[in-house]
């Protein structure tokens, strides 16, 4: 599906493999979020499979909380998106690119997520991240496609 001219995926109907991140996650499960609405959208528009880390898990598992944790688990549970477990490999990766990009900086859930993308071929990513996926590169040089 092309891009549109501001770089993001138009939402209705979109189909296809999109990496998650953290951000949208916790918008989804916490409705005072200020972008739980566009969040929610997305994601009831989409028909394809999200991908995403044990990091981003763990990540959103802590900013939801106590209250949210169990939401966030039924989520993945309903298979929500496919986790992909993590290989020495891909540790590496990630350690490799949070020295690369220790400017941005970069957290280790965004580095599982880059490395992941690297992985799978998917430079889709469905992200609040602005800052770090805008700098981010996938294979070195490739910019990933932001949602929303």
């Amino acid at each position: 599906m092309p891009a549109t001219p501001t770089g993001t995926l138009p939402t209705s109907g979109v189909t296809g493999r999109w990496l998650l991140d953290t951000g949208p996650l916790v918008a989804l499960l916490s409705k005072n979020d200020a972008a739980h609405e566009r969040c929610a959208d997305v994601f009831a528009s989409f028909r394809g499979h999200l991908l995403t880390t044990e990091a981003v898990l763990t990540e959103a598992m802590h900013l939801v909380g106590r209250r949210g944790a169990g939401a966030c688990l039924e989520f993945f549970l309903r298979a929500g998106a496919l986790i992909v477990p993590a290989d020495l490999r891909r540790l590496q990766r990630c350690h490799d690119l949070v020295a690369r990009y220790a400017d941005v900086p970069m957290d280790f859930a965004d580095a599982t997520l880059v490395a992941l993308a690297e992985e799978v071929s998917v430079g889709q990513i469905f992200t609040l991240d602005r800052r770090g996926f805008n700098t981010y590169r996938w294979r070195r040089t490739r910019r990933f496609t932001l949602t929303p």
